[in-house]
């Protein structure tokens, strides 16, 4: 069971929550996941479309623990642009929606110099509790 943490007064945030609290036996870790497919191929270089394989990619490792988004409590995503994100927020949003849902946990977005994979314009790691 997932309960979605909201301080007296504050804002309802849109598109991710400022905490979860989370109660279940198994605690999910997922590594950074980058815009390639499962052979390894990036076929995106754009923001947008690295996006959305790299959330794919999380909902493949979710499911290998017989999770989903509805499972997740916390996600971080590294970003290489913070233009690109920022100028894309609506697609950005729609992508979301479309791969996880209405599931928003706690969530953090970091810009970064550059990722281990040269071609990787965002990396996503989450934690979920089933």
């Amino acid at each position: 069971m997932h309960t979605t943490l909201l301080p007296d007064g504050w804002p309802r945030p849109k598109g991710y929550a400022n905490g979860i609290m989370a109660q279940g036996n198994h605690h999910i870790f997922c590594g950074g996941q980058i815009g390639w497919n499962s052979d390894e191929v990036f076929e995106s270089q754009e923001f947008s479309g690295q996006l959305r394989q790299a959330l794919q990619n999380v909902l493949a490792v979710l499911r290998a623990a017989e999770a989903g988004p509805e499972h997740m409590t916390r996600m971080t995503w590294y970003i290489t642009d913070k233009k690109a994100y920022l100028g894309n927020l609506r697609e950005v949003g729609a992508i979301y929606r479309e791969v996880m849902g209405k599931h928003y946990p706690a969530m953090s977005v970091v810009e970064v110099t550059a990722l281990i994979e040269d071609q990787a314009l965002v990396e996503v790691e989450v934690t979920a509790v089933r």
